[in-house]
């Protein structure tokens, strides 16, 4: 009982439990306003709200806290990664590697999106008179002042990362840069004990974020669109448990043992519907389960922006459920032109607050086929989505990491079978804290 009470696993299942009950039977608590307004402000580059209502509250300020951390680890973890690699070919080498596994895998997952919305046609018997254009006024406004620059100068994941590659290249030809590593090595380390002191509070962000949602859409609005959710729900778990599945056998490691040995971050992430919570420890993980610190400095903050599997299955999906909604039949060229620009626009649907919408609507816009006020059906079940979406993604980042370190004979197969035999000293966060 008492590793139980000590297991973080134990108590995020607990809030995310509590959170739902709390949302379904007593709403009026769970919506209850605290502040006037929601708060937004930004701090190092990351944009923070904290919720007016009490659930949002609780849900939306653990996650802000999440975000502090995240620019700076991913600063240090590239570029100690590229310092430390030395080699700037194996750095150029690695990183076209992960970004044409990126671009292999998303598109993957985009086509099968399409192919199981086709087969399965959920968009079909929908009704559409709830639709209303105030609904999306600003999701169409974004839409048609994106561009890649802007996107660029508001994603401050995506500048990071780039000052990081380039003072990682430039540091690694420095004759001091052992004294460089030696500097940031200790910083790194104070970075990732300070955040596990804050993932203490994941119990608290994923209860209030489970409760917010069932308290404001509840269970009953999602039964119209019960047939996209399950419908994307299913060919997520297509995704990942065939494709990915197929991706980590290539190396003989075992998907079931990979998902077991980050489960507590899956819970986080599922509670909170968000994979910044989760991402730092993913990446310490990774390392502990065999990946070298270097490939995972690389690849992880990458894949945080191009590698957004269960983003791209549902853009893909979502565009065929309201064609179908609609009564759109699209021909091939039609079809392959929404798959060409989705291609190229879900690499943007990060690091952006409703960059999912917006990239929706950016194709919409873009194919004129089909009508852009059919986002607002989907506004309702986003929400209920997104923890679908931000575990694939998740899962994704991990496996496109494990298969590049070993592609590049970067893993070390001893340490993951410690790993994987010996849970309880790799996940067990309260029981490290607390010592």
């Amino acid at each position: 009982m008492k590793k139980l009470l000590a297991n973080l696993t134990f108590w995020v299942l607990t809030a995310i439990t509590l959170g739902i009950i709390l949302g379904h039977y007593y709403p009026e608590i769970a919506l209850k306003k605290i502040l006037e307004e929601p708060i937004k402000t930004r701090f190092l580059g990351q944009e923070f709200e904290i919720g007016s209502t009490l659930s949002e509250f609780l849900g939306k300020t653990f996650i802000s806290i999440v975000k502090i951390f995240i620019n700076p680890i991913i600063f240090i973890t590239i570029t100690l990664g590229i310092i430390s690699m030395g080699d700037l070919k194996k750095v150029g080498k690695v990183g076209a590697k992960a970004l044409l596994y990126f671009e292999v895998v998303t598109t993957f997952a985009l086509l099968i999106g399409v192919l199981v919305a086709k087969i399965i046609r959920p968009g079909e018997g929908v009704v559409t008179q709830a639709i209303k254009q105030g609904d999306i006024t600003k999701f169409t406004q974004k839409a048609e002042e994106f561009s890649w620059l802007k996107f660029f100068l508001d994603n401050s994941t995506l500048q990071v990362l780039a000052l990081a590659i380039l003072l990682g290249i430039a540091l690694s030809n420095y004759s001091g840069r052992e004294k460089v590593i030696d500097f940031l090595l200790p910083i790194s380390k104070k970075i990732f004990w300070a955040l596990h002191k804050i993932m203490l509070l994941a119990p608290i962000g994923a209860f209030g974020g489970m409760a917010f949602t069932i308290g404001k859409y509840g269970i009953a609005t999602i039964i119209p669109l019960i047939k996209l959710m399950a419908t994307v729900y299913c060919t997520m778990a297509i995704f990942i448990f065939v494709v990915l599945w197929y991706i980590l056998k290539y190396y003989r490691i075992s998907l079931w043992k990979y998902l077991k040995f980050i489960r507590e971050e899956l819970l986080i992430v599922l509670g909170t519907s968000s994979s910044e919570a989760a991402l730092p420890n993913l990446m310490e993980k990774l390392e502990k389960m065999g990946c070298s610190k270097s490939v995972v400095g690389l690849v992880v903050p990458a894949g945080y922006s191009f590698n957004l599997d269960g983003t791209t299955i549902y853009l893909s999906m979502a565009v065929i459920f309201l064609a179908q909604v609609f009564g759109v039949e699209l021909s091939l060229s039609q079809m392959g032109t929404i798959i060409g620009i989705l291609m190229v626009t879900s690499k943007g649907a990060a690091g952006v607050t409703g960059s999912g919408f917006i990239v929706l609507a950016s194709t919409l816009t873009a194919t004129k086929v089909i009508p852009v006020e059919g986002l607002a059906l989907l506004l309702g079940v986003d929400r209920f989505m997104s923890e679908a979406r931000s575990i694939t993604n998740f899962i994704g980042n991990g496996v496109a990491t494990i298969w590049i370190a070993n592609n590049e004979k970067e893993f070390d197969r001893k340490k993951m079978n410690y790993a994987f035999n010996n849970l309880d000293e790799t996940e067990d966060i309260f029981k490290d804290n607390l010592r």
